[in-house]
């Protein structure tokens, strides 16, 4: 499977160890109410999701970067790869 990094362009997948749902992103607040139970969601509850999802990698292989890939986990295609740090940064806002 090819990675099409976004600053060093298509990089072999054995490059990347894949690390989860690209949710992870977004950690729960811990000052929140119910901070506990949201902290176990987020460690403990995970998708096991057939077509399109958003995934972390880390390009440990190479600039260390992380990345937020769509990929369909049935076909292994990807549609859209992109900078972790970009990723949160939009999400930032949003809220």
């Amino acid at each position: 499977m090819i990675i099409d990094h976004p600053l060093l362009g298509p990089r072999d997948s054995s490059e990347f160890t894949y690390l989860g749902d690209a949710r992870l992103i977004d950690r729960p607040d811990p000052d929140g109410q119910d901070a506990a139970a949201a902290f176990y969601d987020y460690a403990y509850l995970r998708d096991n999701p057939a077509g399109w999802h958003r995934e972390l990698w880390f390009h440990e292989a190479g600039d260390r970067s992380w990345l937020v890939v769509t990929r369909n986990t049935l076909t292994h295609e990807i549609s859209k790869v992109e900078l972790a740090s970009d990723v949160a940064r939009v999400q930032g806002r949003s809220k």
